[in-house]
């Protein structure tokens, strides 16, 4: 079975670490929520498993093997979601989403479909509404399925429907053998481990 493992895994920021000691282990059809205050490191840690920052220390081993050795192929297999949406704002609903597409694959108005942004799909992004907004990134992570989610506050300004959305697409992809590690300072409708990082106040 697919696993994910962070083996003592440390974060810097800077020059100041934030957390060391980090271990996890992620199995094909399983999520993760990173729980932890503001500046306890959640963010830099989903950039670290997705090869965007170095780890200060560990390793991080799909099944088995050290990811830093094959990055490209560890990009592959994964999505990322940030804070930021990520969207052209020149470009309509529609066009960012194909634009996402043109590098991974993947069916724009199916995506667009899962949020319920047909009806929006040839407004530009800019004219979105904040919640519009995150509902079209997380079409993004729609678009093609790679086994590895790793998403950043993802249901922040989402209205009650398009959560609901959400979990539908996280538990179809969690049914198909896929992971997800989720940082979210808000309830999800899902049952998962938590790790902790750093102290809540």
């Amino acid at each position: 079975m697919t696993e994910l493992s962070l083996d003592n895994i440390a974060l810097e920021r800077g020059e100041r670490r934030i957390a060391s000691g980090i271990n996890a282990r992620v199995a094909g059809g399983e999520a993760l929520l990173l729980k932890g205050p503001n500046g306890s490191g959640k963010s830099t840690l989903l950039r670290v498993l997705a090869g965007l920052l170095p780890a200060a220390d560990g390793a991080i081993k799909w099944d088995g093997a050290d990811v830093a050795q094959e990055p490209e192929a560890h990009r592959a297999r994964l999505t990322y979601l940030g804070h930021q949406d990520a969207l052209k704002a020149g470009l309509t609903a529609r066009e960012n989403l194909q634009f996402w597409a043109s590098f991974n694959g993947g069916d724009a108005d199916a995506a667009l479909r899962a949020f319920g942004l047909t009806q929006l799909a040839d407004r530009p992004a800019r004219m979105l509404s904040a919640g519009q907004k995150r509902r079209l990134a997380l079409s993004r992570v729609a678009l093609n399925d790679p086994p590895l989610w790793l998403l950043d506050e993802p249901v922040t300004a989402l209205d009650s429907e398009a959560r609901a959305a959400f979990i539908v697409l996280l538990n179809r992809h969690l049914a198909a053998g896929g992971l997800a590690i989720i940082a979210t300072h808000e309830p999800l409708a899902i049952e998962a481990p938590v790790l902790q990082l750093g102290r809540e106040p």
